[in-house]
């Protein structure tokens, strides 16, 4: 089963056992992360969008924090001696998927279709 979920701006789709590379998170190498912002889940033709996927959940480890490479910035006007150089350096948290909860009502409707066919 996958899951695509959105955080910091950006969707990713997820399996269980995935490791990823997201924007920061105010939380501890070590600890449990949940993300609410399930835009859809499912496998195959067992696909749940909307209202549905809105109430399942994705669960996370945060595995790692640090800080990607540096990025050089560099401006210059030309005939003016205008020249300004910066870096930037965007932090990151590296999170591995534990586990995609589906929400019950959409468990039993699935089941329910199985049984029926």
């Amino acid at each position: 089963m996958y899951a695509v979920i959105k955080t910091g701006g950006k969707q990713y789709r997820v399996q269980q056992g995935d490791v990823l590379r997201i924007e920061k998170l105010d939380a501890e190498v070590g600890k449990k992360v949940t993300f609410d912002q399930v835009l859809m889940f499912g496998e195959g033709s067992d696909i749940q969008v909307g209202a549905d996927a809105a109430k399942a959940k994705v669960s996370a480890v945060v595995t790692e924090e640090g800080r990607g490479k540096k990025v050089v910035v560099f401006k210059k006007r030309r005939r003016k001696n205008y020249r300004l150089t910066q870096g930037h350096r965007q932090s990151f948290t590296t999170v591995q998927i534990e586990k995609i909860t589906k929400p019950r009502a959409a468990a039993k409707k699935v089941a329910a279709e199985a049984g029926t066919e």
